[in-house]
């Protein structure tokens, strides 16, 4: 299907959602791709991982971007040619991006109960007490989106989620708390909005 969903996160920030129902023949019929993503497309052995990539690509034609106007860093962090900061991010049936005037970091993740089973491994699981199992699965969702979308932004090695990166206390009616990345004796505060779409969660962080 086209664009999914359009989410205005800030004055300068807008996220676009892509609902993944084409088959791959669709995408790869549709979506401009530059020489090197078209190698990158074919090494893929994941149908679905191909599906997310070339529905990124769609979502930058949608505004009117190509695969020609996207560089990556020696990172790996994605850049438009024109100046815009960019963030990528697919889980299954979607793929999503967020272009904003300033450095942004985006992910995307469908609620498991894997992501609570391994909460211990990347936040302080005390977050979660007197939650419902839902909510702990939504929660813990949500942190380990604050966690991925801020280490986006910063791309540094070494980088630990669960001793570097913290999230204040926040309600999942909130949708929005701050956090802060605590490296090298530096502290950096960060901005996060969050919100759902069917079973998966967003999560967009903006550095203050």
């Amino acid at each position: 299907m086209p664009l999914f969903k359009e989410v205005i996160l800030n004055e300068t920030a807008v996220l676009y959602l892509w609902k993944i129902t084409e088959d791959i023949e669709w995408f790869k019929g549709a979506a401009q791709l530059n020489l090197a993503s078209q190698k990158r497309v074919d090494s893929m052995k994941s149908e679905s991982h191909q599906k997310g990539f070339l529905a990124v690509r769609m979502l930058l034609q949608h505004l009117g971007y190509t695969d020609f106007d996207l560089e990556y860093d020696a990172n790996g962090k994605p850049h438009l040619k024109d100046g815009k900061c960019l963030s990528i991010s697919h889980s299954h049936e979607f793929s999503a991006i967020a272009v904003s005037s300033n450095p942004i970091g985006i992910d995307l993740e469908q609620m498991k109960q894997k992501t609570l089973k391994i909460a211990s491994r990347f936040m302080d699981v005390s977050h979660l007490d007197n939650l419902s199992e839902a909510e702990k699965i939504q929660k813990a969702t949500v942190i380990w989106g604050i966690k991925e979308s801020v280490f986006k932004i910063k791309s540094k090695e070494g980088i630990s989620f669960l001793n570097h990166i913290f999230e204040n206390e926040f309600n999942l009616e909130d949708k929005k708390t701050i956090a802060q990345l605590r490296l090298n004796s530096e502290i950096e505060n960060f901005k996060i909005v969050f919100n759902s779409v069917e079973d998966y969660i967003y999560v967009c962080a903006f550095q203050s």
